[in-house]
């Protein structure tokens, strides 16, 4: 008896591909369609995964685009401290598919925003989009905004020069001001600024919301940019606490990934140059017996990410990488013990809802 399952490869059938692999070997990656070279120039945003990213594609010898790096007289340790480098312009995190639009807009004048500072009750001030970027603040608003315009023109210099950008989405909840739409990456109150229900409101983002918000921006960034190729993926890391009333942050979680997941699917589906790779399914597939996860059950551990870029090499690179200790695959379980715990620390905005508490 024939049927269509019988000439099906391995990777379509999940014990010969999951179960019977060691936990180091899945992966969940086929024909990819994308290839980065050495020569690309890669840039990365998103929110707190990513940074994982742009730091193995920095130190594995990539073209890893930055162009916003800072001022030279700060030092290596303080533009480290200031979060110059953490991604491919000082952006800090982002979070949503709506923050990515809004900052293309923002950069190239398309969009301003009713708020330009938000005050901190120290007597400083922060950039609304992206209130910890700056440690310690601003001490005058026209510093503020000097430091912004400057960002902004480096933020225009990343989308135009970029071969492939790689934005890693991660959450669909939001707080936005009522009368522009205008979302933040985290809400006002927490870190600067003042909360009031009257001006500003929580939204949770759904299915149609990120599929427009990312189909707008790609048609943007290619009128800038034509040749550019865009590279998705969906942050592992669960919501540090849910505002979605009645919501435990177990299901609100579930919520935001899926919703994540499949727009990403549907854009990359009708979008060309448009991929999405699985960095997602690596980190919480239960093949790995929640092992890529450290005790608070949010922070992923460096085993878990080598798992993730060993991949992405291997698929979405010439394979001309040479091998360092971050991209050398655990062989076992029991030989990739001693760094299972092993955490490197990111910056994240959304931590601050819960220190704050």
């Amino acid at each position: 008896m024939t049927h269509p399952y019988r000439s099906l490869p391995e990777h379509s059938f999940w014990r010969k591909s999951v179960a019977k692999k060691e936990m180091s070997e899945v992966e969940p990656v086929c024909d990819f369609g994308l290839t980065i070279t050495k020569e690309c120039k890669v840039a990365t945003a998103g929110s707190c995964f990513a940074q994982h990213i742009a730091r193995h594609l920095s130190n594995s010898g990539f073209n890893y685009l930055v162009s916003e790096t800072g001022n030279p007289l700060l030092g290596e340790t303080i533009g480290k401290e200031q979060n110059y480098g953490l991604f491919s312009a000082r952006y800090g995190n982002i979070y949503t598919a709506r923050q990515l639009l809004q900052l293309f807009k923002r950069a190239f004048g398309l969009l301003e925003p009713i708020d330009s500072y938000w005050e901190h009750e120290d007597g400083s001030f922060r950039d609304p989009f992206r209130p910890t970027t700056q440690i310690g603040g601003y001490p005058s608003i026209d510093e503020l905004v000097e430091d912004r315009n400057l960002h902004l023109k480096k933020v225009r210099e990343m989308f135009s020069e970029v071969d492939v950008f790689v934005f890693t989405l991660g959450l669909t909840e939001c707080w936005r001001r009522k009368e522009d739409g205008v979302v933040f990456p985290i809400c006002p109150g927490v870190e600067g600024g003042v909360f009031d229900s009257d001006i500003y409101e929580f939204y949770n983002q759904n299915v149609n919301d990120i599929i427009a918000d990312l189909k707008e921006f790609i048609n943007l960034v290619r009128l800038r940019n034509p040749s550019v190729k865009i590279l998705f993926t969906v942050s592992p890391v669960p919501l540090m606490a849910t505002a979605e009333p009645g919501q435990h942050v177990l299901t609100a979680t579930t919520y935001s990934k899926s919703v994540l997941r499949v727009a990403a699917d549907e854009v990359v589906n009708q979008s060309t140059d448009a991929f999405y790779f699985p960095s997602y399914e690596i980190i919480t597939g239960n093949f790995n017996r929640g092992s890529y996860y450290a005790e608070d059950l949010r922070s992923v551990v460096e085993d878990g990410v080598n798992h993730v870029m060993r991949v992405f090499f291997k698929n979405v690179t010439d394979k001309n990488v040479l091998e360092t200790p971050e991209n050398i695959p655990s062989k076992s379980k029991e030989q990739s013990q001693p760094t299972v715990k092993s955490i490197v620390d990111v910056e994240c905005d959304e931590e601050l809802l819960d220190r704050h508490n």
